[in-house]
């Protein structure tokens, strides 16, 4: 690929909003006082107990950057952010603070050299805020504490919003789990004509924590074969060069956005349509802690797993060591990109949207547009028993007929999720209204099967627990039916969304979510 060139202004405010970024960033792992480098760096201006992930955080900066200048580019652009490697919270939480957005929910960190100050000493600290991204963050439906369910979510976020743009960053790490290797499949229940769609953005920056990954080890021929097979259309951008990175990051951000949506536009413009359309992926290979320490100690650090967590563990007791954290801090030139009173530059600054077009700010990020589920009388579905042992019926099945009804009353806004249990379970009264969700040609002994069909049938409980909570998180309803026995299957999965939602109650900014 001839990456396009951006403009020499464009490239030169693009990768000063990625340097911010990346600033913030380090600032928040180690920094608790001098946010602005003001004075030469002292071991008391470091925080006495180090916490953080940095090896994931470049890359999520740089793609965050990135979509901010496609949405100020297109107009009608709706975009949710997911970070799979939820690890990387210092570089969402960093975002969010550029933008501006965490200042106006969180007014005590404000957008001036003590804001600044504030939010360093408050991460990874008694009392401020966890290392990972969550519910304290503007912005956010994902966690990713608990690896393997952010295509989920993003799948479950777009269902029924045709207008929504849900772009899922994967770990490479991520992507060996059992939950996104299968979630994969959520192209085949995607309708272009009636749902939003899916960018997903693999980050294989080629280490776990300790060691390689399998899709970094991989050959860029292997994983197009691999998604390839998946039903996806390829595009890798791959470099440790910014300057070259930065221009065909934005191409192929441009090209994908394109065939989204004529994706969309012919889905849209025809009755109807069984061909699953190739939706575009992006696999962007860059360096581990790009942009950090090149190596420490003569051991290599930038590119390896080593970078991982916190790249200079001993910087209140080493001076070496701290120089070399001073040197990092330095490197991203803060004096360029924040003024005497610490807030970004105006110029650095209008690389991002403005209100609700921020991706901090998000309205399907915050239990919104939320839609009122309107519920048919219980009553009517009560038997009519006049004497104990006298009438044979199945309770699950009168449930159908109320989830039929629910579906009628509610024809864009209720789910049921099952994974292929629907009939089994006596719910089969729902394929009087609804038909099961397949886009792919259906053949003759099919039955009910359509690709705009909203009962959403795949033998996947985390997908059917991800697509539900991804669904209701932004605003929607559901159900998600399974047998006792596999229940335990999303156990854990299940947990995290109840953590989550209790800690949602300790915001007032969040607005209630469905249930």
């Amino acid at each position: 690929m001839c990456p396009l060139r951006l403009s020499p202004t464009d490239l030169e405010r693009l990768d000063a909003y990625w340097r911010a970024a990346n600033y913030l960033t380090v600032g928040q792992i180690y920094l608790q006082d001098n946010p602005l480098l003001r004075e030469p760096l002292r071991a008391e201006h470091v925080k006495p107990r180090l916490l953080g992930h940095w090896g994931t955080s470049p890359g999520l900066s740089l793609i965050y950057a990135h979509l901010n200048r496609l949405i100020v580019k297109q107009a009608d652009l709706d975009v949710l952010f997911l970070a799979g490697p939820g690890h990387g919270g210092p570089a969402i939480v960093a975002n969010t603070y550029l933008e501006g957005t965490y200042s106006e929910v969180y007014p005590r960190i404000g957008r001036d050299v003590a804001g600044m100050r504030a939010l360093f000493r408050q991460f990874s600290t008694p009392g401020g805020i966890p290392s990972h991204v969550g519910p304290a963050t503007p912005g956010s439906i994902h966690e990713g504490g608990e690896l393997g369910y952010v295509l989920s979510h993003a799948f479950g976020a777009v269902f029924d919003q045709p207008n929504l743009l849900a772009v899922a960053v994967v770990g490479d790490g991520e992507a060996e789990t059992s939950p996104l290797e299968g979630s994969w499949k959520g192209i085949s229940f995607l309708d272009p004509a009636h749902d939003g769609a899916v960018l997903p953005i693999l980050h294989a920056n080629g280490y776990k924590i300790a060691g390689p990954t399998v899709l970094g080890r991989a050959t860029n021929e292997d994983v197009r074969s691999l998604f390839g097979g998946h039903g996806y259309d390829v595009h890798i951008v791959s470099g440790a060069d910014p300057t070259y990175v930065h221009n065909a990051l934005a191409e192929t951000l441009e090209i994908c956005l394109g065939k989204i949506r004529q994706i969309q536009r012919s889905a849209r413009a025809q009755a109807t349509s069984q061909v699953r359309p190739r939706w575009p992926m992006i696999v962007l290979r860059t360096p581990k802690g790009w942009t950090g320490p090149h190596e420490v100690d003569g051991v290599p650090i930038e590119g390896t797993f080593r970078s991982h967590q916190v790249p200079l563990s001993e910087v209140r007791t080493n001076p070496e060591h701290l120089a070399v954290l001073e040197a990092w801090l330095r490197s991203y030139r803060p004096e360029e990109l924040f003024d005497d009173g610490g807030r970004l530059r105006p110029e650095i600054a209008a690389m991002a949207p403005k209100g609700g077009r921020r991706m901090s700010a998000n309205v399907h990020a915050n239990g919104g547009p939320r839609n009122d589920l309107d519920l048919p009388d219980y009553r009517g579905y009560a038997l009519d028993v006049p004497r104990p042992g006298v009438i044979k019926h199945e309770s699950t099945r009168q449930l159908g007929a109320m989830l039929r009804d629910t579906y009628r009353m509610n024809p864009v806004s209720f789910r049921l999720f099952c994974p292929d249990e629907t009939a089994s379970n006596r719910l089969g009264a729902v394929f009087e209204t609804e038909r099961r969700c397949l886009v792919a040609p259906t053949l003759d002994a099919d039955e009910r099967v359509s690709p705009h069909g909203r009962v959403m049938e795949v033998l996947s409980e985390h997908n059917c627990q991800g697509w539900l909570e991804g669904y209701v998180l932004t605003g929607r309803h559901g159900l998600f039916a399974t047998y006792e026995a596999f229940a335990l299957i999303v156990a854990s999965m299940a947990t995290q969304h109840a953590k989550w939602l209790e800690a949602c109650l300790d915001l007032p900014w969040r607005a209630p979510v469905p249930s």
